[in-house]
Parts: C-alpha cells; structure tokens; sequence
C-alpha cells in the first residue's frame, strides 16, 4: 500500500483577492518578448494550431491570476506558455526522457506514459529555452496532476490549463473559475476534485499524484477554515 504523504504544509494565506485591483498592464523584463516569439515559433512547429490556441489562452488566464493574487506575472506567463511542449511527444518519447532524466515512474505512468507530457515539457523549457527557475520549472511539471504542497504559481498554470475559457462554461466550470480568482488553495482542491469525478466517471485510471493533490489542498483548507 502506498504511503500517503505527510500533510503539513506551508502556511498559504486566506485569499482576500476577489477585489484586488488587477493591473491593466503587467510589467514584463526585456528578455520575455524574444522568449515568447521564440517560444511560439517552436510551438507552431510541434503542436496543432487549436493546442497552440489553448496555450494562448492558458498564458493569458496564468498572468490573470498571478496578477489577482500578487504573484509574478512574468513566471506565469511563460510557465503558461510553455506548459505543453510536449503534448505531442510519442510515447515512447516520452518515457526515454523521462527515464533518461531520472523519473521516479509510478505504473500509471509506464500505462499511461501522455501523463508524462508535463514532467518532460519542463526538461524540454529547460534544455531548448535555457529555463533555469525553478518555480518556473515546477509549475509546468505540476499543470497536469498537481502536486501536494506545490506552490501558488504551480496552483495558477494547474487552474488555467484545466479553465481557460475554451474548456467551456458549465456551471461548475464558471464557479471554479470564481473561485480561483479569490482563492487558489481552494479553487486548486475542487479542481481536483472535478477531475476525479470525470476520470471515475469515464472509468480510467486515477493517477495518485491527482488524489494526493486533493487530500493536501483538501486539508491545508479545511484546516485553514478551522483557524480563521
């Protein structure tokens, strides 16, 4: 049986940001434009025009929030710009990086090895783009599954890449885009949660990164609710 992770936690703040002024326009240093043209034309090349479209979008809803929760926008913006480099890996691909870079692999990864996409897009941000910064880094690795304890910036590109608007506009969808705008630690537990419940549902294979992700963020609320 697998151990679960231990559940204590940095000490995120109770979000008060549902009226945080949003700036209209988010400084960004000189290098970002070449970065994201080059970004762009490497991406053009190795995904299709509508993910290209999707990451765009994802881009755009990160610096969004990091903006609203006083995060930095220029990390968000190219950690949501550069969160599917390795969509369109071949599995096989996927695995040999992985493996080659020293993944720890669970069996859900060797069946399923498209999970991998997210922990390979950070070495190929790295090794193509000269991406050293770790929050950077991990917040592309993280989009996908989550991760107990990740940081707020992992939280931001993991919310924007599962409700940018092109994802749709159910209900559920248009509450946890609310609430991710006035609390992430929440906002990334109920994502979670939606996630479990559409791959139960579709009856596939629950990755335990997902669910370890959902008791963390779970906890860390419920205990940060108890406190205030």
């Amino acid at each position: 049986m697998r151990e679960s992770p231990k559940l204590f936690r940095p000490n995120y703040p109770k979000a008060d940001s549902a009226n945080a002024p949003i700036l209209s326009a988010p400084q960004f240093s000189d290098e970002f434009q070449p970065l994201r043209e080059r970004a762009i034309a490497w991406l053009k090349l190795n995904v299709p025009e509508t993910r290209l479209r999707h990451i765009i979008r994802v881009e755009k809803m990160s610096v969004e929030l990091a903006q609203r929760h006083r995060l930095d926008p220029e990390k968000a913006a190219i950690a949501g710009l550069m969160h599917d480099l390795a969509k369109f890996f071949k599995p096989d691909r996927l695995l040999q990086m992985a493996k080659d870079e020293g993944l720890e692999l669970d069996a859900i990864d060797e069946l399923n090895p498209h999970l991998l996409h997210a922990d390979v897009g950070a070495i190929v941000a790295r090794d193509e783009f000269g991406i050293h910064d770790p929050d950077i880094l991990n917040a592309i690795r993280n989009h996908t599954l989550g991760r107990p304890q990740m940081s707020l910036l992992s939280c931001v590109v993991y919310l924007a890449d599962g409700l940018e608007p092109g994802r749709g506009s159910t209900p559920e969808l248009e509450e946890l885009r609310r609430l991710s705008r006035q609390d992430l630690v929440e906002a990334t537990w109920k994502s979670a949660d939606c996630s479990i419940k559409h791959l139960i549902q579709a009856r596939h294979l629950i990755h335990p990164r997902t669910v370890d992700t959902r008791n963390w963020f779970l906890q860390t609320a419920t205990q940060r609710s108890r406190k205030s």
